[in-house]
């Protein structure tokens, strides 16, 4: 295709699709909710919302669940009008033009890469501590990160049928295991309940701490968008996945309330050991009531984290192979396996550049520790992208559907969502944070600014890459 500069965009004639219908609401379900990954989340946050909002915190975790719902909204809105495997690249560049649009494509695939390197970390080191703890074998997690990943990738390249199914099976069994904890834990303490857990005169610090406590747990809810980049592997898209978005997010949250709830119960109300807890707070609650059997804890604990791997590649690599045979990014990335229609170019750069990430700033870490710094530096791009989505969908509606227009739907809550999204995004990019998480913010501005002059000069180059964004449209023949 000829441009204005002279040069030659390779864009393919009949652009690679993906196979059709062949995931149903609870597949993409089960992907989502094992993305979100429960145990791994909530493991790992749960002292630090504690820490900041004390025996109340699951009065926190309902507050991001409110937050997270009106995203819901606003992406279940744009996949009822146009279900893409772009997601979020499709509806903000259809709503704002190309430039946004491949800005978009950058910014997200960068954002999702640095998060998934810290599940991708924490594999290995997981894994690693199970082996010491309960077999007293010691394996290098590094070693370990490599093998699980590379396992992770096989799956995920076979085929989106067969790895969301192993993933749907890792999220129940993990649920499993912790709604059996969660309820031997209650029993035990049957003659402690109450519930000033959920009295907002318990927050720390009143709303200062629930405030603190809120980006932390709107954290352990990313994943919940999972299902919209399913959309053309998915029957009846334009149904499934906003019912799958709602589901998976009143399902975690009734789960992060319950989990919440039980670990405050299990520290006996005391909100300072709670919230200094040097180890896993639910995993030492589990060690007090079940004992040798807490193993079944840090198990849930890796089917938790290697699910949400799969899951993850599965949706997340999906944007970028959209974007590549989109012409957004390089026409490599659109291309797919001949058999099983799955988006092999993408899937691997993916897992290996998030993998280069793990061995090449966290080899010498504590797995834990690069788990939290690329997690929070790769939420930061992606909750950006949030806050764009929800400023986009009243645009989108009001000039592409007038007629649908809902003053409710398509403006009062994506208003409360840009909101609700913009507190946790201040949070993380505010003045005066301790190192490494003061460079943060630089590094996400380095990263949209690359992504915007990509997106000018391609722009530039190609004058009808805007007609390309959004144009495959998942069930459309």
């Amino acid at each position: 295709m000829a441009t204005n500069s002279g040069a030659v965009t390779a864009i393919p004639r009949t652009p690679e699709r993906l196979s059709r219908g062949v995931l149903g609401l609870a597949e993409i379900a089960a992907s989502t909710m094992a993305n979100i990954a429960p145990a791994m989340s909530f493991y790992f946050s749960m002292s630090l919302i504690a820490l900041a909002a004390g025996i109340a915190s699951p009065l926190t975790i309902l507050a991001a669940a409110i937050a997270i719902a009106l995203l819901g909204n606003t992406l279940s809105e744009f996949t009822r009008s146009i279900p893409s495997t772009g997601s979020f690249i499709t509806f903000i560049g259809r709503s704002f033009g190309p430039v946004s649009g491949l800005t978009t494509a950058v910014v997200a695939s960068v954002g999702y890469i640095i998060a998934v390197s810290s599940v991708v970390a924490i594999v290995g080191g997981w894994s690693s501590d199970i082996l010491v703890k309960y077999a007293h074998v010691h394996i290098a997690w590094q070693l370990l990160t490599l093998v699980f990943t590379l396992i992770g990738l096989a799956l995920v390249v076979r085929g989106v049928s067969l790895s969301t199914k192993w993933a749907g099976a890792l999220f129940a069994f993990e649920m499993l295991m912790l709604l059996t904890v969660s309820a031997w834990v209650l029993a035990n303490h049957s003659g402690n309940l109450n519930l000033t857990p959920f009295e907002p005169s318990h927050l720390l610090s009143g709303a200062k701490g629930l405030g603190l406590g809120f980006p932390i747990a709107v954290y352990m809810f990313i994943g919940w968008e999972n299902s919209a980049s399913l959309a053309e592997e998915t029957a009846n898209p334009r149904r499934e996945v906003p019912r799958a978005i709602f589901l998976s997010i009143g399902l975690m949250t009734l789960s992060y309330v319950l989990f919440a709830y039980v670990t405050v119960v299990g520290y006996n109300y005391n909100a300072t050991a709670l919230g200094t807890a040097t180890s896993v707070p639910f995993i030492v609650v589990a060690q007090g009531v079940l004992g040798a059997t807490a193993f079944l804890a840090y198990l849930a604990g890796f089917t938790s984290i290697f699910g949400s791997l799969i899951s993850a590649t599965n949706s997340q690599a999906r944007l970028i192979f959209n974007s590549g045979r989109e012409g957004l990014l390089p026409a490599v990335t659109g291309r797919v396996t001949a058999t099983r229609r799955t988006p092999w170019v993408a899937l691997a750069i993916y897992l290996g550049i998030a993998l280069g990430l793990v061995y090449g700033f966290g080899w010498n870490l504590a797995p834990v520790v690069f788990f939290g710094d690329a997690a929070t530096l790769g939420a930061i791009p992606v909750i950006v992208v949030y806050l764009v989505a929800n400023l986009a969908l009243p645009f989108y509606y009001r000039r592409e559907h007038p007629d649908q227009f809902s003053v409710v739907r398509h403006l009062v809550l994506p208003v409360c969502g840009v909101a609700a999204i913009a507190f946790p995004l201040y949070e993380l990019v505010k003045p005066g944070q301790p190192a490494p998480f003061d460079r943060f913010p630089l590094v996400t501005a380095a990263i949209i600014v690359v992504g915007l002059a990509y997106a000018l000069v391609l722009n530039w180059r190609d004058r009808t890459v805007g007609e390309r964004i959004g144009s495959i449209v998942a069930d459309a023949a």
